[in-house]
């Protein structure tokens, strides 16, 4: 019996193996695909996004600033790459001139991982032209830059960015021949050179100690022939350095001496005194100007005023003339203030007295002329208005421009009657006299500058040294070598 039990048996537990080996087979059908989806999800999902990444087709950025096309003989160029998606792989400028190539740099970068990614994504280069070092004669030629990066794109090349623009070799300094031969000058003085160029220029002029007076087009259009006024500030002397500047489109510049003649000057001394009372009923005037500064005594505000004031306001001055009209508006001597008394000339070296003793030394940069109070101011000459607001110790301003550098200055003004911008004829009424400003009295504070060089008014006010200095040298300009 026991026999025939597990003999009965055996069969149930075979077919009960059977079922369960099918039904795992059935499972891992069923698994099969969900299990290929799942290893493509996690193996080559992947690696296809990533090299769809890698086969991008951005082109690194190459970027550069040169102002001018003229290079001289040394001429230093900025240049900016950048790849933020692949990396920069591979940099390359050079310059073609009559067939010849020559490379200038070639630089390669690295790269990291499975994937050859470049590891530098941004890099500023500068490289130095030097003409002569690389054999490269004047004339024209070409500059050439390619980069390129560490995408995949192009069986792997990668994207190249590739520029090309003209360039001019120039290293020949330009020629600078004076025209006029009589300069004489002195302390707070003006004069004028006439000149000629071998060549455009973009800078030429006077260069006085450390100040330069730019040249302009003579008045017979022609671009060769330039005029330059110039001033010698009235702290200078005999040993200071004059000379003409001239530096031409690819930076390559000359130094010209020429003919002139520093005359001695001496300067006036004069007094000024203050007090409490005169210095109060200024204050009201400045409080904007002195917000913020920690000064209780009323001599402390008026020193302030008197000095760090004063520079600032004379900053201004020098930089609203930097620029002026090309051409000469004016037209013969300048007038001066009608039926007026001179009470201080231009260059006194003033003293300020406080209770007799002396606290300031500053220089009297102008002339004062006083008349009946609030009378009207003419413009010396004709010319456009480039300042008509209030300006510190100066008060209400009007500042003309006359052309080629030369401007007047008409100070402590009650009132101003013309806008910015407009043009004056010489005589016409732009206000009336005051004492706005630093001003003691009523009176009109009268300056003559050249290129923000204050000089003497009385050289502007007399014809003969007009014609023997300035316009004389204008019309020699015009006649050319």
């Amino acid at each position: 019996m026991i026999s025939r039990d597990l003999t009965g048996i055996v069969p149930v537990q075979i077919f009960y193996a059977k079922g369960v080996h099918n039904l795992l087979k059935d499972k891992h059908k069923r698994l099969r695909p969900r299990a290929l989806i799942i290893i493509f999800i996690l193996i080559f999902l992947p690696m296809l996004v990533m090299v769809v990444i890698r086969m991008e087709s951005e082109q690194p950025s190459v970027s550069f600033e040169l102002p001018s096309k003229f290079i001289g003989l040394d001429k230093q160029l900025e240049i900016t790459l950048e790849d933020h998606k692949s990396g920069l792989k591979r940099f390359w400028v050079a310059v073609l001139q009559d067939g010849k190539e020559t490379t200038l740099l070639e630089k390669h970068f690295p790269a990291v991982g499975i994937l050859h990614k470049g590891t530098t994504i941004s890099e500023t280069i500068r490289i130095n032209i030097e003409p002569q070092k690389i054999d490269l004669k004047d004339g024209k030629a070409m500059l050439r830059m390619m980069a390129v990066d560490y995408s995949w794109k192009s069986w792997g090349k990668g994207n190249r960015s590739y520029s090309e623009m003209e360039i001019i070799i120039d290293t020949e300094a330009p020629i600078a021949r004076v025209l006029t031969h009589s300069h004489n000058i002195s302390p707070g003085g003006s004069n004028a050179v006439a000149y000629s160029l071998s060549e455009p220029c973009d800078i030429s002029g006077v260069q006085v100690a450390d100040h330069f007076y730019p040249g302009y087009p003579n008045l017979e259009g022609k671009d060769e022939i330039r005029i330059a006024f110039f001033a010698l500030d009235n702290q200078r002397d005999s040993g200071t350095d004059i000379f003409l500047l001239a530096k031409d489109r690819a930076g390559n510049q000359t130094k010209t001496d020429f003919p002139h003649y520093i005359k001695t000057k001496k300067f006036k001394k004069d007094t000024i005194r203050i007090s409490d009372r005169f210095i109060l009923g200024k204050l009201p005037e400045f409080q904007k100007t002195l917000a913020g500064q920690s000064l209780e005594e009323p001599l402390d505000k008026f020193l302030f005023i008197n000095r760090e004031i004063r520079a600032r306001n004379q900053a201004v001055l020098i930089k609203l003339m930097q620029k002026s009209d090309p051409t000469t508006h004016w037209d013969g001597t300048f007038l001066r203030l009608p039926k007026s008394a001179t009470r201080s000339n231009f260059g006194d070296r003033r003293t300020y007295l406080y209770k007799g003793k002396s606290v300031d030394k500053q220089t009297h940069l102008g002339i004062d002329l006083a008349s009946l109070a609030m009378s009207p101011v003419p413009a010396a000459n004709t010319g456009r208005v480039v300042y008509a607001e209030t300006l510190g110790i100066y008060g209400r301003l009007m500042v003309i421009d006359h052309g080629y550098g030369l401007f007047t200055m008409y100070a402590h003004l009650s009132s101003f009657n013309v806008p910015v911008g407009q043009m004056v004829k010489k005589g016409e009424i732009i206000g009336n006299t005051g004492k706005s400003g630093l001003a003691g009295g009523d009176h009109l504070h009268y300056s003559a500058l050249i290129s923000g060089t204050f000089v003497d008014p009385l050289e502007w006010w007399d014809a003969s040294w007009i014609h023997n200095n300035i316009t004389n040298k204008i019309e020699r300009s015009g006649e050319g070598e």
